[in-house]
């Protein structure tokens, strides 16, 4: 799974919400967080019925995300 930063602890300022909480309507940055490791996706995702896909193509995405933030361009 690509990720960016991988196993850098959580700045003060990024807040991640649960999985179950990501909204439909935005680009979103997804993560797997293991014990104290964050494994954070490098691309945006959207949330759309039964899963996940990468931004502008619409691929699915096959990683199960555990937390989400608003993706910052």
């Amino acid at each position: 799974m690509p990720a960016r930063g991988a196993h850098e602890p959580p700045k003060a300022d990024e807040t991640w919400e649960r999985i179950e909480s990501a909204p439909f309507d935005r680009d979103l940055e997804l993560a797997v967080i293991e014990g104290n490791a964050i494994h954070k996706l490098v691309f945006p995702c959207r949330r759309f019925a039964g899963g996940w896909g990468k931004v502008g193509t619409a691929e699915r995405i096959t990683v199960l995300p555990t937390h989400w933030r608003v993706w910052v361009k």
